[in-house]
């Protein structure tokens, strides 16, 4: 996998340059912001794996950032330890009835912290709420969302792959594919930030399998966006000599070479206005046929 990311929220720029520094040294991708608005702006272009959030902002305080974060669907599964010259046991209370994950007092031992931030992460990957990779819902909180929309209306859900990512790892190894599924989970967000709604859900099935609930309306739009901004943008994944043959060459069970073409995203869509569903196997059933095919009519073009 790879560095799990850090957004450390802090207004004292000595605190959040010594956290920057020290959890960089512990092989974490750190992020920084020193107001809660500017927070909020960071985790919708790229979500952390865990939000270390002080409650006294200059702008709008710890609290109200982790209630923004509690109640967007996007955001509401991101670990959150507050950090905090507060030491009254009000304070904690609120912050934990707002789903803060843990709470430590300033001054504090980083010993400490390092300790409840790695396992705040552990915990969230270890109950399937979290891809380490992407930092994107998985396992039990897509199984969640899948039995909220079936009681529902006006829903859809796209089923989205990457074709040829397997050859492409073989040949680049397993760093390179985890950066693509990292890029992958990237230009989803970006899209449905574009094109969806705050409300909307994605969620990371697996390998390079990711889930996407919208609207009904949205949903064509953003399906049609994502495979032409992935297209456009994958290149960059791949070395030059690749890029101007425009193709990989990628060894067979057999040992012998065959040309495979640049990745795409492979996207089926489904929805009650089209189906009917018994329950959430048959959603996901009927969503994997629907990209299964997509991907099919992309290989005979």
């Amino acid at each position: 996998m790879g560095n799990a990311r850090l957004l450390v929220v802090e207004d004292d720029v000595d605190i959040a340059n010594m956290l920057k520094i020290y959890f960089s040294g512990m092989k974490y991708d750190v992020d920084v912001a020193h107001r809660g608005r500017d927070a909020l702006e960071k985790v919708k272009r790229a979500l952390p794996h865990l939000i270390v959030l002080d409650i006294m902002l200059p702008d709008i305080d710890g609290y109200e950032v982790c209630r923004n974060l509690r109640v967007s669907t996007r955001t509401s599964h991101i670990p959150v330890i507050f950090l905090t010259q507060k030491d009254e046991r009000s304070d904690k209370l609120q912050g934990l009835e707002l789903g803060a994950d843990d709470y430590i007092t300033k001054p504090f031992d980083i010993e400490e912290l390092k300790l409840r931030v790695q396992g705040a992460i552990r915990r969230s990957e270890r109950e399937s709420l979290t891809d380490p990779r992407s930092g994107l819902p998985a396992g039990r909180l897509i199984e969640e969302q899948l039995r909220r929309i079936i009681r529902e209306k006006e829903w859809a859900l796209l089923d989205v792959r990457l074709n040829h990512f397997e050859p492409f790892k073989d040949v680049y190894g397993f760093v390179a594919g985890d950066d693509v599924v990292r890029f992958a989970a990237m230009v989803i967000g970006e899209v449905v930030d574009e094109l969806g709604t705050m409300s909307d859900f994605i969620g990371h099935a697996g390998g390079d399998n990711f889930i996407i609930i919208t609207t009904n309306e949205a949903a064509p739009n953003i399906r049609k966006r994502l495979k032409e901004r992935f297209a456009e943008e994958i290149q960059t994944h791949y070395n030059f000599i690749d890029r101007q043959q425009g193709f990989i060459q990628a060894p067979r069970t057999d040992g012998v070479l065959e040309k495979v073409p640049f990745m795409t995203f492979a996207a089926g869509l489904v929805s009650p206005s089209s189906h009917s569903f018994a329950d959430i196997r048959e959603i996901t059933e009927l969503a994997a046929e629907a990209r299964r095919q997509d991907a099919a009519s992309d290989s005979s073009v």
